[in-house]
């Protein structure tokens, strides 16, 4: 599975790396209501829900289906500002039905890739957005009908609730990673210019690529693709918004394992991707997590495993052991040895298999981060 993003013709110009003080508060407010999902934000998170004032955090609560499972389009601009009132502003402009719209992608849903209409205008768009939110909690459901029944109301109101938060909080964190993330940015659009995007898609996440496919009619053409490895499967075009075609990536300091893609209909496609730094483990790809969760599910794998854990160990021995032939052994050895699961080497005229413990101690935390991204 994979999303993709057709640029085919694009100029390279219009491939733009910029922060985003909304997508950042964005990130931050995500991983306040989950903070399981970001471990290494444990004491940020506790100090920070602990300071917020009652009012805040109850309101907070209310609106968090814009940011908690999915997070909404209104949080990822295509053309950020400097501020996160020029960002806000920004938001202002959009019309109540494409604001409405954005605001209930309540849940991951393949609905997302396929246009919908305004639950403001149909009345079983409605009705789905009602129960979609219900299933949330009574605050969520409270915070969707008065979206649904007073969207310029509830527009001033969420306004002053990320006011409110630059105040309380955000303020602080945007002094203090902007420059960071100003930085990156920059970082990325002379290496895209120097190096193009195939490389700087690379600097950017392991899990971004370019690729070149032959369009399948014979005339020898070909597109230009962005691959983003998820766990979904999305398709866009660069030119989704006719008037202001081309890619946004966002760089934040709160998002990682998220890779945070946004691609709904007549919108420009925006990625927010985690900001590298050393103590962040290098995503692994989710074809290998497939090819090495399912090379554990043989039951004599695993006891293959359990052994070469302990220890190097032949093929001889290892046949003796469990009372199967020497081939068996071999084809269960070739299936882990091409999940990279076990380490091979020579002693003499013997070959010795041993469990990679680091690999497999990593294994849990790549399928979360498969998951999560």
């Amino acid at each position: 599975m994979a999303n993709v993003i057709d640029i085919t013709g694009l100029p390279p110009e219009r491939v733009v790396f910029t922060p985003s003080p909304l997508a950042e508060l964005g990130a931050a407010l995500h991983a306040l209501s989950e903070p399981g999902h970001h471990p290494g934000l444990h004491g940020w998170v506790t100090a920070t829900n602990a300071a917020l004032k009652t009012d805040l955090a109850d309101r907070l609560c209310e609106a968090d289906i814009l940011w908690r499972s999915s997070r909404s389009d209104l949080l990822l601009p295509a053309r950020p500002g400097a501020t996160l009132a020029e960002d806000l502003d920004e938001l202002d402009k959009i019309d109540d039905e494409r604001f409405v719209a954005a605001a209930f992608e309540i849940t991951c849903s393949p609905r997302y890739t396929r246009p919908t209409p305004s639950p403001l205008v149909d009345a079983g768009e409605r009705a789905r957005i009602r129960e979609m939110a219900a299933a949330r909690g009574p605050r969520q459901a409270a915070f969707t009908d008065r979206m649904l029944t007073d969207p310029d109301g509830l527009r001033v109101w969420l306004r002053r609730l990320f006011e409110d938060c630059e105040e309380a909080f955000f303020g602080d964190i945007w002094r203090r990673v902007g420059i960071q993330l100003a930085a990156d940015a920059r970082h990325k659009t002379e290496l895209l210019r120097r190096k193009g995007l195939a490389e700087t898609l690379s600097a950017t996440s392991r899990a971004l690529w370019l690729e070149e496919a032959q369009d399948g009619s014979g005339s020898g053409s070909s597109s230009t693709r962005i691959v983003l490895d998820k766990l979904a499967q999305g398709r866009t075009t660069a030119f989704a918004d006719p008037a202001d075609p081309g890619v946004t990536f966002l760089p934040t300091s709160f998002g990682w394992p998220h890779l945070v893609f946004a691609h709904a209909q007549g919108w420009r496609p925006v990625l927010q991707y985690p900001v590298a730094s050393p103590e962040l483990p290098a995503p692994a790809a989710l074809e290998l997590v497939q090819q090495r969760l399912e090379a554990l599910g043989h039951p004599m794998r695993m006891q293959l495993c359990r052994t070469l854990s302990r220890g190097p160990h032949s093929t001889g021995e290892l046949a003796e052991a469990f009372g199967i032939t020497s081939p068996e052994v071999s084809r269960h050895i070739a299936t882990l040895k091409k999940a990279g699961l076990i380490q091979t080497r020579r002693r003499g005229r013997y070959v010795l298999h041993q469990l990679d413990l680091q690999v497999v101690a990593r294994l849990g935390s790549d399928f979360l981060e498969g998951v999560l991204r």
